[in-house]
């Protein structure tokens, strides 16, 4: 009997993929990996596009990310209010936790590649931080919609 290995390499097009609205208005995110359609065992990758104008305040997330421009420009800012001016090429890293606290300030229509640490929803919330008041938040209806309420999983698990 002769042994053969199936290929799963999967080869398409982004077009493809439906857009859906992201976290905030202006926001439309094009999920390529990690999703339903298109698997991923631990990572979720998207293409997000934001409209000129848009303003994703300050928040952080559970897990790291990782955001490349692809077109576009804006300003990133972190927790301690740095400025960084972004366009095509540019890398935006953020660790777990406060430490990775960005907010979003798209002067023209920016695009970007963006690349989650999981593609578990419960893990991948995002949390708001207000500077002025310490505060973190993310709404009840934010929480159930990504799974939270029960946390199927735990942070604990390998």
């Amino acid at each position: 009997m002769e042994k053969r290995v199936r290929s799963e390499l999967k080869v398409f097009n982004q077009s493809s993929v439906p857009e859906s609205k992201g976290v905030i208005p202006g926001l439309m995110i094009r999920k390529i990996a990690g999703s339903k359609e298109h698997p991923s065992e631990r990572i979720n990758v998207g293409v997000a596009q934001f409209g000129a104008g848009t303003h994703e305040h300050l928040h952080w997330h559970l897990i790291e990310t990782f955001h490349y421009v692809l077109a576009g420009s804006g300003i990133v800012r972190d927790i301690e209010g740095n400025e960084y001016r972004v366009g095509p090429g540019d890398i935006v890293y953020g660790p777990p936790g406060l430490r990775g606290s960005h907010e979003w300030e798209v002067e023209e229509s920016l695009r970007i590649l963006t690349i989650k640490a999981t593609n578990d929803p419960e893990r991948a919330i995002q949390f708001n931080f207000d500077r002025s008041t310490m505060d973190c938040s993310a709404s009840l209806e934010y929480l159930l919609e990504r799974g939270a309420a029960d946390m199927k999983r735990s942070f604990y698990e390998g």
